[in-house]
């Protein structure tokens, strides 16, 4: 099986769910004995192809064209159209961004083709690849197959799989080959215009390393500040459940869940959060959870993976002092395959 992942640029930078996407296509490829290659589209991204090409691709594939400088769906279907023809993977994959909800429907519907959008997962169960998605707001999820020939297409959610965890090549470098296509302005319907601009306070929480998040449990919005200074220790972002930010105690750029953000860092810290599962589908893509709530009874301990990781916390940090530091604390975090590294944080 051949397997071609589309990633994406935006004003000359990666969207890191690319690299996300490329992870999982990575252990498909491993599940399935296949093969994949990695496409860049746009104009002048010789730079972008060169840092794929250090990934374990089959290939690189290069796009260019004057009218792909800058974003448009008629520009990207018809281009991209033209390379599934000449390519003929079996699978294509996508991150699952707000450009790719713009154009990889249309993509698939010019092909004749279905598409599964938003998944979180996947099962390769008796050499058929079952995708899984989440339906009513990650209440359950659902196994979806395709029905017919390939070519099949699919995008999986930001945070479903680790970029950290990304193969590098074996020899090096992957081949990388420019893709020809034909395009006319004609076929341009649409004319772009500014992107739209966040407020200079919004932040993107998916790019954060470690998240501290705040629930109700807090109490009062005069404690936030004692939150706010202990994401700034950790080198982190504040962010929020949904009521604290209809509160209007944090802005709505800070909330985790089904309504706000989906986030994946190596650390999520959660303070006085419930873990309603509209909160949980926002966060549980992070490799580490550790949350704190003084009402232990409280309906979260039901969910199992916030309650272990408080566990881990409780039982394995250990103050530490250091000279002209104060007093801080040591946590190990548990790595996968049951490695532990040591990672200290300054309070």
């Amino acid at each position: 099986m051949k397997i071609l992942v589309i990633t994406e640029l935006r004003q000359g930078k990666w969207n890191n769910a690319s690299f996300e996407t490329l992870a999982a296509a990575q252990q498909i490829a491993k599940d399935t004995s296949s093969a994949v290659s990695a496409l860049v589209i746009g104009k002048g991204v010789a730079p972008f192809a060169g840092e794929l090409a250090a990934k374990h691709v089959a290939e690189v594939l290069t796009v260019e064209h004057d009218l792909l400088e800058t974003y448009t769906p008629d520009g990207y279907c018809g281009a991209l159209k033209q390379v599934v023809e000449s390519a003929k993977p079996d699978l294509v994959l996508f991150p699952h961004t707000y450009q790719v909800r713009d154009f990889a429907p249309k993509l698939a519907a010019m092909l004749g083709k279905g598409m599964i959008g938003d998944c979180i997962g996947y099962r390769n169960e008796a050499s058929k690849l079952v995708f899984v998605r989440q339906m009513f707001q990650g209440k359950t999820a659902a196994d979806v197959t395709f029905a017919g020939a390939a070519p099949w297409f699919a995008s999986f959610q930001s945070g479903a799989f680790r970029a950290d965890l990304l193969a590098a090549h074996p020899s090096g470098k992957a081949p990388i080959s420019a893709v020809t296509v034909s395009l006319s302005a004609d076929q341009i319907r649409t004319k772009p215009l500014d992107l739209f601009k966040e407020a200079k306070s919004a932040v993107d929480l998916t790019q954060a390393p470690l998240i501290v998040a705040i629930g109700r449990g807090i109490k009062a919005p005069e404690n936030i500040p004692q939150a706010e200074a202990l994401a700034k220790a950790l080198g982190g972002e504040i962010a929020a459940s949904r009521p604290i930010c209809d509160e209007g105690w944090l802005p709505m750029e800070r909330q985790i869940g089904s309504s706000g953000q989906t986030v994946a860092p190596k650390l999520y810290l959660a303070l006085g959060i419930s873990g309603a599962i509209q909160h949980v589908v926002g966060m549980k893509g992070a490799p580490h959870h550790r949350r704190h709530q003084q009402r232990c009874q409280r309906p979260h301990l039901r969910n199992r993976r916030l309650r272990r990781g408080w566990r881990h916390l409780r039982n394995h940090a250990r103050p530490h002092r250091s000279p002209g530091k104060g007093q801080g604390w040591i946590v190990p975090l548990p790595r996968p395959f049951g490695v532990y590294s040591e990672n200290r944080y300054e309070i």
